[in-house]
């Protein structure tokens, strides 16, 4: 086996199945996807550690959320073979690839046209045909490929995110951070018949995404 094999394994075990991912589907997923090709070269060696790791190469910086809380969100979000599933933030494209091994087809936006574009020849360079990669506001999501049954953030939100909120298809869900208030808690969003409904699913802390910031509060 390979370090990067090894520390893999190392990841599902001692981060993944310990906070209550039990969902096969995710741990074989997490267990086949080099998260290494995801990273800079010279941040390779932090690959499978317990952080939210700093991708950006300059610019903003943009982030690959914890391994422990990527498999979580998956877990709430109950993807079907046979969903149309949006990753928004996907910074070099991790999450997005993940998901591509549970869903029919993946969008991923990366508001960094850079990032977006590694995100692109990363899951290309896994063989992953159903995962389209764009640069896109984190705000924005992308309509064209709406509705979608399960949105994913690849990060937190101190708004509620709306745009993102009208892509999802009745039934649809959005998982994700929100750090509307403190403590921050991972959240599921759950739409039926119009009508969005909230509920906490545990406590959690990730960047915030870019475009999905508080107001800062004007003062004298």
């Amino acid at each position: 086996m390979s370090g990067f094999s090894t520390a893999r394994l190392k990841m599902v075990d001692g981060q993944v199945r310990t906070n209550d991912v039990t969902d096969r589907r995710i741990l074989d997923a997490m267990l086949t996807v080099p998260r290494e090709a995801f990273v800079p070269a010279a941040k390779q060696a932090l690959a499978y550690l317990d952080l939210d790791l700093d991708v950006s190469e300059g610019g903003t910086k943009r982030f690959l959320i914890k391994p422990q809380l990527t498999g979580k969100l998956l877990q709430a979000a109950e993807i079907g073979e046979g969903d149309n599933v949006l990753v928004v933030g996907c910074a070099t494209g991790y999450l997005a690839a993940l998901t591509a091994k549970l869903a029919k087809q993946v969008t991923a936006t990366e508001c960094d046209s850079a990032l977006a574009a590694k995100s692109k020849d990363a899951c290309a360079s896994l063989g992953l045909t159903n995962v389209t990669c764009k640069a896109a506001a984190c705000t924005e999501g992308d309509p064209s490929a709406a509705p979608y049954d399960v949105i994913i953030l690849n990060g937190a939100t101190e708004v509620t995110p709306e745009g993102l909120l009208g892509q999802l298809r009745d039934g649809g869900r959005l998982v994700g951070v929100s750090a509307e208030s403190k403590p921050p808690r991972a959240m599921i969003v759950t739409r039926t018949h119009g009508e969005f409904g909230h509920r906490t699913l545990f406590d959690a802390a990730a960047p915030v995404l870019p475009g999905l910031e508080r107001a800062a509060a004007f003062v004298f």
